[in-house]
């Protein structure tokens, strides 16, 4: 398995003051993408700085309160789901992945509390 890309993750049930704040620090937005399953319902902004750094800050009405953990994509969903199942990690939805065709994803939890949201690209 190869991470190809790690950084934050703010998910909150209100997004705008947040991106507000990261525009400020000098951060643009990159690309929106937006879901509404039985599985997701978000809307992500993936956001950029002049030296490369990303966050991406995530809204979604579910949420009770704002909470912080890490994006991490990989190359094998698979592969990275069962180590971090392995480590103690739950997927929040239970057995249940994400998957729109274009990504698979999950938002697995560590025994300790952070989250890290486990994401695959399917390039076609």
């Amino acid at each position: 398995m190869k991470i190809t890309s790690f950084n934050p993750l703010i998910i909150t049930p209100k997004a705008d003051d947040i991106i507000a704040v990261f525009e400020e620090l000098g951060f643009e937005k990159r690309h929106t993408t937006e879901s509404d399953t039985e599985v997701t319902a978000y809307s992500s902004v993936r956001m950029k700085n002049a030296d490369g750094f990303h966050v991406d800050i995530t809204e979604n009405a579910r949420v009770p309160q704002t909470i912080t953990g890490i994006r991490m994509n990989v190359d094998n969903f698979d592969e990275a789901y069962e180590y971090l199942k392995s480590r103690g990690f739950v997927n929040t939805k239970g057995d249940q992945i994400a998957d729109n065709g274009s990504s698979r994803a999950a938002m697995m939890m560590s025994p300790s509390g952070f989250g890290i949201s486990l994401i695959q690209h399917i390039k076609k």
